[in-house]
């Protein structure tokens, strides 16, 4: 293959915003299908999913995840990864005895359930602030041992998602070590969330190429910059070798003041990937590069939807 090949992923939703904040975000199934295979059609090889509910509100449920997966699949053979972050709204959080509010851990696990190819792997501990509120995404090293054994016995290729240096120099490094995921390793290298992630990392050059240094041999990565960091994070991650990502789920906004739509997003970081000499990768070649199984069937869990 062609070594000027480059992973395009487009994250249409996140657990975070909301259609009051931009209308073009999707939230319900049909939508976020017909957004994700626009986007393929445009160049993306790769979508992270997230999940809502009828009102909006964050959810792992499977049942909704499979629904989203299948519709996706029925129009196209873009890589699905699920999220087994969540969200802060909806199913995702409650209010501990203590007054202190948490991204439930039984949630996130059923990100596993809806049989993507692909699932993202936190593996660390963030306070989030969202809407007055922090919320407590406890991620012990038992827990990521968890998520990476679930994955592996499902055969979910982990997509690591790294908010600092640690993240990478602790749970990462160790999970691998102990043989968790096979080379290459996916991982996204998320900058700029620091205001309202406490133990994240703004987005910089410096700070870009000291994480990318850190990472494990024979590592795969791509850069989500958020918010106005999207596209200056995206083109550094090209020169660094790397991949690059876009959505609505790490910025809202096509300029300053102009709201965008996945489409936009995506149809623009493609025209920049080919400006700079490279090629958006097909989702075969997607799957090539990172190791994953050729098979672009969904694998049924064991549910019926509601």
């Amino acid at each position: 293959m062609s070594g000027n090949k480059v992973i395009v992923t487009i994250a249409p939703t996140g657990g975070m915003a909301s259609k009051e904040q931009n209308p073009h975000l999707p939230t319900q199934p049909e939508e976020i299908a017909r957004d994700v295979y626009d986007c393929y059609n445009a160049g993306a090889s790769v979508v992270a999913v997230h999940a809502r509910r009828p009102d909006g509100g964050a959810t792992c449920n499977p049942a909704i995840y499979l629904d989203i997966n299948q519709r996706i699949r029925d129009k196209c053979d873009i890589v699905i990864n699920n999220s087994t972050g969540g969200g802060v709204t909806g199913d995702m959080v409650r209010e501990a005895a203590n007054g202190y509010w948490e991204i439930l851990w039984e949630e996130r696990l059923k990100g596993m359930e809806a049989g993507a190819e692909m699932c993202t792997l936190d593996a660390t501990t963030i306070n989030a602030s969202f809407g007055g509120r922090e919320f407590l995404m406890n991620t012990p090293p038992s827990r990521c041992r968890e998520l990476a054994e679930g994955m592996r016995a499902r055969g979910i290729k982990p997509e690591w998602e790294v908010f600092s240096p640690t993240h990478i120099l602790q749970d990462v490094n160790a999970l691998i070590e102990a043989g968790f995921d096979e080379p290459p390793y996916f991982i996204n290298i998320v900058l700029n969330v620091h205001k309202g992630f406490q133990n994240a990392m703004p987005y910089s050059p410096k700070i870009l190429q000291n994480m990318v240094d850190l990472l494990p041999k024979e590592s795969l990565f791509c850069v989500s910059g958020i918010g106005p960091s999207q596209l200056p994070a995206a083109m550094n991650a090209l020169l660094l070798g790397g991949h690059v990502r876009t959505g609505l789920e790490d910025n809202l906004y096509y300029r300053q003041g102009e709201l965008a739509s996945n489409v936009q997003l995506t149809e623009r970081i493609v025209r920049l990937v080919r400006e700079m000499g490279f090629e958006p990768a097909t989702p075969a070649e997607a799957r090539e590069i990172m190791g994953l199984s050729s098979k672009k069937a969904l694998v049924r869990p064991q549910f019926a939807l509601a």
